[in-house]
């Protein structure tokens, strides 16, 4: 007789899967003393075979070793094969690993720049009208300029010339306050006059 918890509570029974057993079940593992409350398979056909209890530190180290085809024969594993879903295909590395500037992403409604670093992640947004590839310095650099990734060289030109005499110490009475901002502008500027995804 056993109770299963779908929703445990408390910090002793937080744990998905827990069983609390009222006859009160030990864990399977020689030696043991503590509760038995977390079941693992005899074999890949519990059906048949049954399943061990366990404590949660036995259920882990079990978890740890587990393997699905110890015990079955060449033909079952094969048996196992058929109609799998994913069992011919390929692995693909994760996204984390991937590089941003290679993930084709459409997101013609802006919906997943919205979402909190999506776009550091995944680099949405990192493809020009034309299809032209923008790196992450490309869109670091528009965005010093204030521009979006749809913006042309010719916009670009426009956008430098006016944020320059912005932030230049002679249109602000020699004031050179805002000396570091220019310097962002020009480099942001120099980076994108030069960069293959504005050349003409």
């Amino acid at each position: 007789m056993s109770e299963y918890q779908s929703r445990p509570k408390g910090r002793s029974s937080r744990f998905h899967g827990r069983v609390v057993h009222a006859d009160g079940r030990r864990c399977d593992s020689p030696g043991c003393a503590e509760a038995g409350e977390f079941r693992a398979p005899r074999s890949p056909r519990p059906e048949r075979d049954g399943y061990h209890w366990f404590c949660l530190e036995h259920v882990r180290a079990f978890n740890a070793g587990y393997d699905y085809f110890k015990g079955l024969s060449e033909e079952e594993v094969a048996a196992e094969r058929v109609g799998h879903p994913s069992w011919e295909r390929g692995s693909r590395p994760f996204a984390t690993n991937a590089n941003p500037a290679d993930l084709n992403i459409d997101d013609p409604l802006g919906i997943l720049k919205a979402m909190q670093g999506f776009t550091r992640r995944f680099g949405a947004g990192g493809a020009r009208p034309d299809g032209t590839r923008l790196s992450a310095k490309d869109r670091q650099a528009l965005k010093v300029l204030g521009l979006g990734d749809d913006a042309s060289l010719e916009a670009i030109k426009k956008q430098y010339k006016r944020l320059a005499r912005r932030y230049h110490p002679d249109t602000n009475g020699g004031d050179r306050s805002q000396e570091h901002q220019l310097h962002k502008v020009i480099d942001a500027y120099t980076h994108l006059s030069q960069s293959p995804a504005f050349s003409s």
